[in-house]
C-alpha cells in the first residue's frame, strides 16, 4: 500500500516538474534559456526622440522580470526584433454617449514585432501591435503629459507582445 502511494506521489511530482506553468502566464519550454531583444527603431512619421529606447527597455524589463530567460546579444534560443511604425495624435469628437467633447485626443502607438523561436520555428510570428490612450489637454500642455501617456502605452504593447510570444494557451 505504501509503495503504491509513494509511486503515485512520484508520478505527480515528475509530471509537475516537467511542466512550465508559471503564475505570470508565461509558458516557456525548459530548453529555452536565452533571448536576444534588438533595438526597436522608430520609423513612425512623427518621431519622439526617446521612444525607441523607452520601448526597447520596457520590453527587456518585462522579459527580465517575468521569465527566467537570460538576455543576450548575438545567437540565442529566441529573438525579438521590430520597429515602431506609428505614432499618431488625433482629436476625438465623440464620447461613448455620442456627445461632442471639447479637447479630447487620442495617442496611438503601433509597433511591428518579429519573434523568432529558434527551438520551435512554428511558434515564430511577425505581427503589428497597437495601443492607445485618450487624454484631454484641459489646462495642460502635450509636453507635460506625453511622457506618462507613452509609458502607459508601452506597458500595454509590451504586454501584448510578451503574451503572444510566451503565453500561448
Amino acid at each position: 500500500m505504501k509503495r503504491t502511494v509513494v509511486l503515485v506521489l512520484l508520478v505527480i511530482v515528475a509530471t509537475f516538474n516537467s511542466c512550465t506553468i508559471k503564475f505570470n502566464g508565461a509558458s516557456i519550454p525548459p530548453e529555452m534559456k536565452t533571448i536576444n531583444v534588438d533595438f526597436f527603431e522608430n520609423n513612425a512619421q512623427l518621431v519622439v526622440p526617446t521612444l525607441s529606447q523607452q520601448f526597447t527597455e520596457e520590453l527587456k524589463n518585462r522579459i527580465r522580470t517575468q521569465t527566467r530567460l537570460n538576455l543576450t546579444q548575438g545567437d540565442a534560443d529566441a529573438k525579438l526584433e521590430g520597429r515602431i511604425t506609428g505614432y499618431d495624435i488625433r482629436q476625438l469628437t465623440l464620447t461613448d454617449n455620442e456627445r461632442l467633447t471639447e479637447g479630447s485626443s487620442r495617442l496611438t502607438i503601433t509597433v511591428t514585432a518579429k519573434y523568432t523561436n529558434n527551438l520551435d520555428p512554428k511558434q515564430s510570428f511577425e505581427e503589428s501591435f497597437s495601443s492607445f490612450k485618450n487624454f484631454s489637454l484641459t489646462g495642460r500642455s502635450l509636453q507635460s503629459i506625453e511622457p506618462q501617456l507613452i509609458k502607459e502605452i508601452n506597458v500595454m504593447i509590451t504586454e501584448n507582445i510578451f503574451n503572444r510570444a510566451f503565453a500561448q494557451w
